[in-house]
C-alpha cells in the first residue's frame, strides 16, 4: 500500500504488516535544521519516509538512511525513485555500520524504538522498530557520536522517556520541544535536538498542538504535515 505525504510530494509503500511510518517520521524531518551541501545520516530509516521528507524540503543534501531489514531497504529505494529524490538506503545494522558509513555527518535523525515495557507486537518487523528492549540510550548515544562537531541530532520520542533521553545526552546542547496532541492535553511526543559540543543551556521550547478543539490540525501543523514548513527548533541558540 503506497501513502502519501507533503501534500503528495513523497509516496512512500510500506508494508501491509509491520511498522508503518506516519506524523512522527514527518515531524522528524521537519525538525532538523539542515541546509543545502550538508550530509545526513538516518538510523533506522525503515521505508524511508522521514529521510524522504527531508529531502523533499532541502535541496542539495546529501541523505543516507540504515536500516537493518533488507525488506525496507528495498522498499525505501522504491520509494525514493517513486519520489525522485536522490537518497541513498543501506541495508545494516547500526550499531555494527560498515566502514564506509563510519564518519561523522553534518546532521544525524533517528525515531528509534522507544516503547519499553508492555507484550511485543506478534509481527517480528513490528516489534524490533517499536520495543527498545533497554536499547535506547544507545540509540542516542550513537547518533551523537555520528554527528560532526558543532551539526545536530535530532531525535523524536515517547514523553515519557524524556528523562532517561537526557540521561544519555550531554549536560548540555539540547532543546527539547513538546508535541501536544491539542492544547491543554499533555504531550506524548517530544522532539529533541542536539548540538554537539555546544555549551549552551538544555532549553524548554513553547512547543506544538497537533489539533484543534475539533480534532483537525492545527494550522501549524498542517504548514509542516502538508505543506513541508521546518518545525522551529531554535537552532541559532544552541
Amino acid at each position: 500500500m503506497t501513502e502519501t505525504f507533503l501534500d503528495g510530494r513523497v509516496k512512500a509503500r510500506q508494508p501491509e504488516s509491520g511498522f508503518r511510518s506516519g506524523t512522527d517520521a514527518v515531524l522528524l524531518a521537519a525538525a532538523v535544521p539542515a541546509k543545502a551541501r550538508e550530509t545526513v545520516l538516518e538510523l533506522g530509516a525503515g521505508a524511508g519516509t522521514a529521510s524522504l521528507c527531508l529531502a523533499a524540503r532541502v535541496a542539495g543534501i546529501a541523505v543516507t538512511g540504515v536500516e537493518i531489514d533488507p525488506d525496507l531497504v528495498r522498499l525505501a529505494q522504491q520509494n525514493a525513485a517513486a519520489s525522485a529524490q536522490e537518497v541513498r538506503f543501506a541495508a545494516a545494522d547500526i550499531f555494527a555500520l560498515p566502514p564506509s558509513l563510519k564518519r561523522d555527518f553534518d546532521q544525524v535523525l533517528a525515531n528509534p524504538p522507544f516503547h519499553g515495557e508492555g507484550a511485543a507486537p506478534p509481527d517480528g518487523g513490528r516489534a524490533r522498530a517499536l520495543m527498545d528492549n533497554g536499547d535506547l540510550p544507545q540509540w542516542l548515544s550513537l547518533g551523537l557520536q555520528r554527528t560532526v562537531s558543532g551539526g545536530f541530532f535530532t531525535t523524536i520520542l515517547r514523553a515519557d522517556r524524556l528523562a532517561e533521553a537526557l540521561a544519555a545526552l550531554p549536560a548540555r546542547g539540547v532543546n527539547i520541544l513538546p508535541l501536544w496532541p491539542r492544547a491543554g492535553m499533555a504531550a506524548k511526543r517530544v522532539i529533541l535536538l542536539a548540538r554537539k559540543g555546544s555549551r549552551a543551556p538544555v532549553g524548554l521550547l513553547a512547543g506544538l498542538a497537533l489539533h484543534d478543539a475539533e480534532g483537525r490540525y492545527t494550522p501549524e501543523a498542517e504548514a509542516i504535515l502538508r505543506d513541508g514548513a521546518q518545525l522551529a527548533m531554535d537552532s541559532g541558540r544552541l
